[in-house]
């Protein structure tokens, strides 16, 4: 195979293009270092090298740094890695590799963020916001039943009161209000219904 590009990327860093096979993204003194040249035929063994000993030592790296600063789902961690521009393989890789040591867990992270937030958010608030980081329905359903302790009348009845609601003596639109502010909090028809009393 040849080298068909060096270009810059980021600071420090250079996109390396080869004809047959994947782009990896190198910094310049690893590119100095290896003596890479645009039209440069390299073996499979040097591509190899790089691609897994380099590059796929970096993703690894890269992946526990992440999970260092906080903890992610694998979807999240996934997309963190793909916008660092590594190749599926590597992403696949560096993620088995942080799971393997259970520094990635989605069921962890699931039960975590509901004991966390059940205090504060709906069911259905929790539930939304565990799919959009990529947690599994399963893991998520498995969660809420084995976490979540919190009654959702109760949640309801704390929210009122935070807002100074008054159920016995709130106008007709106001409680509309306060429906509607509920049900965008996740929270369903008949728990809301029940709580104001309409």
């Amino acid at each position: 195979m040849v080298i068909i590009g060096i270009e810059p990327y980021s600071k420090g860093k250079v996109l390396v293009s080869f004809d047959l096979a994947e782009s990896l993204i190198l910094y310049k003194g690893e590119v100095r270092s290896l003596g890479l040249e645009e039209q440069m035929p390299v073996s499979s063994e040097l591509y190899e090298q790089i691609f897994y000993e380099i590059v796929g030592r970096r993703a690894i790296k890269r992946a526990m740094h992440l999970l260092e600063k906080m903890d992610r789902t694998e979807a999240q961690l996934r997309r963190k890695l793909m916008e660092g521009k590594y190749p599926q393989e590597l992403v696949d890789q560096a993620v088995e590799y942080v799971r393997s040591y259970h520094y990635i867990d989605d069921d962890r992270y699931a039960r975590t963020f509901i004991r966390l937030n059940q205090e504060r958010r709906s069911i259905g608030r929790m539930r939304m916001d565990l799919m959009s980081r990529g947690v599994s329905q399963e893991i998520i359903e498995r969660a809420l039943e084995e976490e979540n302790e919190t009654s959702q009348e109760s949640l309801i009845e704390k929210i009122l009161q935070k807002k100074n609601y008054d159920i016995n003596h709130a106008e007709p639109m106001e409680t509309k209000r306060m429906y509607q502010f509920l049900l965008r909090r996740g929270f369903k028809s008949e728990e809301i219904m029940h709580v104001l009393r309409v």
